[in-house]
């Protein structure tokens, strides 16, 4: 009995210095999975390199190549250009791209100095201030979703109704930082609540390889470009479609994390250099072999896939050069 007495009193005794190692351990062991599953290192895969950095200031208009770019929340920036923050607009506030007006891609829009350069084929030079803090601010609306926009001015809206010459009035409206921005994710769930964009149909960056239009090229009898697509970041020295299998990227110190290909429409019939609409090639031949898996046709519908749209999880500075890395735990 002596001898049992012993046992369960030093039992007691030690029970608190038991439980104290025991948590001591599990803390270890915890310590070490999460090591292993959230602290890896990171692997960091060279995949490309950055070949052209285009900005759209004009929602539909021609892209401006330039060699650097401020990569940020809502897309790039390189000077007084941000990439679709002008819009051709209806008297009535619908917005109106290449879909409705085919030559609209062929207006010009840049910025420099405090002043507004509009150009296209047969037209005189507009220029218009920047900033035209008296004139109106304009509801407006892009797809299902409100956004507003400062009117560019009568001159700017004149010379867009000339050009287009389909017998009613358009306006220019450009978004100001203080408006406030649509939300992807009102367009498309997969996008996350917080991401903002402007005048974009979806998402602030589009990605495509040099590989993927030349592949498509040698499916058409006439060749296409990048232009026709209309990215913000065009990628060489990879192979065709690569781009569908990377999920996050490091380019310079910009990180950016992939939600979705991108779908396509109408809009790529239309020729860039000559502003005519065929509304057949590339989009038929990209549906024969470019189409989502049935298990996504809730996503993409109809519509087959060129591109990958992403966020932007880390901003800074792209430059063309820059080497592109896949990263992944």
């Amino acid at each position: 009995m002596y001898f049992k007495e012993v046992l369960i009193n030093a039992f007691t005794e030690n029970r608190k210095a038991l439980l104290l190692a025991g948590g001591a351990g599990l803390t270890v062991v915890g310590l070490g999975l999460g090591y292993k599953y959230f602290l890896k290192p990171e692997k960091v895969v060279r995949v490309g390199v950055v070949s052209q950095l285009l900005i759209h200031p004009l929602k539909s208009g021609k892209a401006v190549s330039v060699a650097l770019a401020e990569c940020q929340q809502i897309g790039l920036k390189c000077g007084e250009l941000q990439d679709r923050h002008w819009l051709v607009i209806t008297e009535d506030g619908h917005f109106v791209t290449g879909r409705q007006e085919p030559r609209l891609v062929l207006v010009s829009l840049t910025s420099e100095g405090g002043q507004v350069c509009l150009n296209g084929p047969d037209m005189e030079e507009l220029r218009f201030p920047l900033l035209q803090p008296d004139n109106p601010v304009i509801d407006c609306r892009v797809f299902s979703t409100d956004i507003q926009g400062r009117d560019c001015g009568d001159e700017a809206s004149s010379w867009l109704t000339r050009y287009l010459g389909a017998g009613k009035t358009y306006r220019l409206v450009h978004f100001e930082p203080h408006m406030t921005h649509r939300r992807s994710a009102d367009s498309e769930p997969l996008f996350p609540r917080n991401e903002k964009i402007v005048y974009n149909d979806l998402g602030p960056i589009m990605l495509l390889s040099e590989a993927s239009v030349k592949d498509l090229s040698s499916r058409l009898e006439k060749e296409v470009t990048v232009a026709r697509f209309r990215p913000s970041i065009v990628v060489s020295d990879c192979d065709a479609f690569d781009e569908d299998s990377w999920e996050d990227l490091q380019i310079g110190n910009v990180r950016l994390h992939r939600v979705m290909a991108c779908g396509r429409c109408i809009s790529t019939t239309v020729d860039p250099e000559t502003g005519v609409i065929s509304r057949k090639q590339p989009l038929d031949t990209l549906k024969s072999y470019r189409m989502c898996d049935p298990s996504q046709k809730n996503i993409y519908k109809a519509a087959p896939l060129f591109g990958q749209m992403y966020i932007v999880s880390k901003t800074g500075v792209l430059q063309v050069g820059d080497v592109v890395y896949k990263t992944s735990h």
